[in-house]
Order: C-alpha cells, then structure tokens, then sequence
C-alpha cells in the first residue's frame, strides 16, 4: 500500500511516499480503508521531532512510527477478534498513528461511526481537534454555562472546535486571531473577537474565567494577568512556547505547577486522549447541528508534504486534509 512515511527529522521534504506491507489488525484492533486523514500540528512535531527532550520517546535519530498522520476516516476492511459493534463495511472515524495510508489499524476504543451528514473529509477533520478542544473545556476546566472564555488561537486547527463546543455548553466566548479570520471565528459563534495584531488581550481590561491556549505566545506571567483571580489556565502544548526548541511548553508547566500552591488560578496542562466515549459525543454534536468541521483545502496523498509545509508556513485556517 502506498504510505508516508519519515525516516529522519527535518523539513516537509524528508517525507515520502512509498510502498510499504499493508497492517494486520491484532485481536483488538480494526483495519480501515482510508478515505481522508487530517493535518495536525501533532505531525508537524513528529515531522520536526520538537521539542527535542521529547525525542527521547519518538526516536533519538528519526521517528519509530514511520507513518505520519493521526487523524483518519474510512470503510472498515477487517476486526479483530475481541472488536464488538463493527463490521466490515462500516463508515468510521477515529485516532491511530500511521493515518496517511491506504489502510491503518486502530484500537477499537479510538474508532467510531462517522457521523451521518459528512463525508469523508469533514469526519477526518473532526478527531484530534475536536477531542483536544473537548477535553480542555469540559473535563481539564470544568467549563461551565455562563463562564467567560477566551481562546487564544481560534482560527487555527483546534480553535473553531472549541469556540463551537463552548458556545454549545453555554459560555460566553471571545476568540483571538489574525485580522483575516476575525469573520471565520464570529460566524462560528463567537461573542467577541480580537484581532492579535491591533490589541494584546493580556493588556486589556477584561479577565475570563478560563483561558485556553492554543498558541504558547505569551509567558505565564501575562497569561495570569488575562485570568479572574480565581481563574482556570489550559495549556495545550501545541505551540512553540517560552521553553524553546529544547523542551517546548514544559518550562511553563513547570512554572505552574510551582506557582500552585500559591495561588487560586489554576495552570493546567491539556493531556489529549482517544477514546470511542469521546468520538461518540462529538458525533452526537455534530448531528444535533451544534459543532461543523471547517476544511480550508484538500491535498491528495501524494502531496501530503505540500499539506504539511501548507500547514507551517502558511498558518492554515481551520484543517487542511489529505484525500486518499
């Protein structure tokens, strides 16, 4: 099967794609025929292996998963033998490393039915995303109806999904972003939008119950300074934060997690999990109307490294996906 795949760290050009022995579902498992798979800053780090301390994990000199790509939607071609609930033929979604391929296999626990009304690429675009966006405000901040939110970075992969979700749980929301998405992020719902480029939401007047950071542009100091005094800090790690290339966005953990016990903010980390409970509850978003994917372009699999570079260089708005 054809597949993209990585054997050192660098540039988009250091990925290929080449013929590689199709997967073989273990007994948990489900093979799925892909149909679309979505870019994610998540493949942007494993295409750079940044921050570097986390190579200690990925792979010292290259990566140890070859295949890029996480996000997928498709046919089911085979389970395993402990899968229940789905069946050769069924349209799914779901989270797997390996995704940009003809076939992937999954865990049965981070695949689900695609949501009826999409199509291939919407429901691609939907899994990281939107399970990042889900878990900080629901389960890391504990969100709530009537709460002020900002979201800084609401444009971009993780944003849209969480300016949908919060406004579907009640609160009241304010996106940062680039004058050019300014209209993107308030038709998605958003209460109140800054433009990054015109004000610094850590020198305006307002304080939020929560901040979500989706960027890393801005110490914990200034972030601190946007919140109440009992105010909630979620940081995804999917920027280029203060730590540098060397250890990313744990430099400001760290400085949350000392500064804890001093304070009544909360600094929390966002620790982004699959699972079919989570997929379920975007699906049953998705077809009650209160969250949409948004695709700025498609790009067939033989120019994922354009989808990639496309993704860096040009701050892609909302997903970028690759059709297979």
């Amino acid at each position: 099967m054809k597949a993209v795949t990585q054997d050192r760290y660098g540039s988009a050009d250091v990925l290929k794609v080449t013929e590689v022995p199709r997967p073989v579902p273990a007994e948990g498992e489900v093979l799925v025929r892909v149909h679309a798979a979505a870019v994610n800053a998540y493949d942007w780090h494993f295409l750079h292996g940044d921050p570097r301390i986390a190579r200690l994990s990925m792979g010292l000199r290259g990566p140890k998963e070859r295949i890029r790509g996480r996000d997928f939607a498709g046919r089911v071609e085979a389970v395993g033998s402990a899968v229940k609930g789905l069946a050769p033929g069924d349209e799914v979604f779901g989270e797997a490393d390996g995704a940009f391929a003809e076939y992937v296999c999954a865990a049965d626990d981070c695949v689900d039915r695609k949501p009826d009304g999409l199509s291939f690429e919407e429901a691609a675009a939907l899994p990281l995303a939107a399970n990042t966006a889900l878990i900080g405000l629901r389960d890391v901040a504990g969100l709530r109806a009537d709460q002020s939110l900002l979201i800084n970075g609401a444009s971009g992969g993780v944003g849209p999904f969480a300016v949908q979700i919060a406004k579907a749980y009640g609160a009241r929301v304010t996106g940062v972003c680039s004058s050019r998405n300014v209209d993107l992020v308030r038709s998605l719902g958003a209460d109140h939008v800054i433009d990054y480029t015109r004000e610094d939401f850590t020198r305006g007047k307002d304080r939020y119950d929560v901040v979500l950071d989706l960027v890393g542009n801005h110490s914990l100091s200034e972030f601190r300074r946007a919140l109440t005094p009992s105010g909630t800090l979620v940081l995804s790690g999917g920027g280029v934060f203060e730590g540098g290339s060397l250890f990313g966005p744990l430099g400001l953990f760290i400085k949350g997690r000392a500064l804890a016990p001093f304070v009544r903010q909360r600094v929390l980390q966002l620790p982004a999990k699959a699972s079919k409970k989570n997929l379920a509850t975007l699906r049953e978003l998705v077809e009650s109307g209160k969250l949409t994917p948004h695709i700025e372009r498609t790009y067939p699999l033989d120019e994922a490294p354009a989808a990639i570079r496309h993704l860096e260089v040009e701050h892609a708005r909302t997903k970028i996906v690759i059709t297979v």
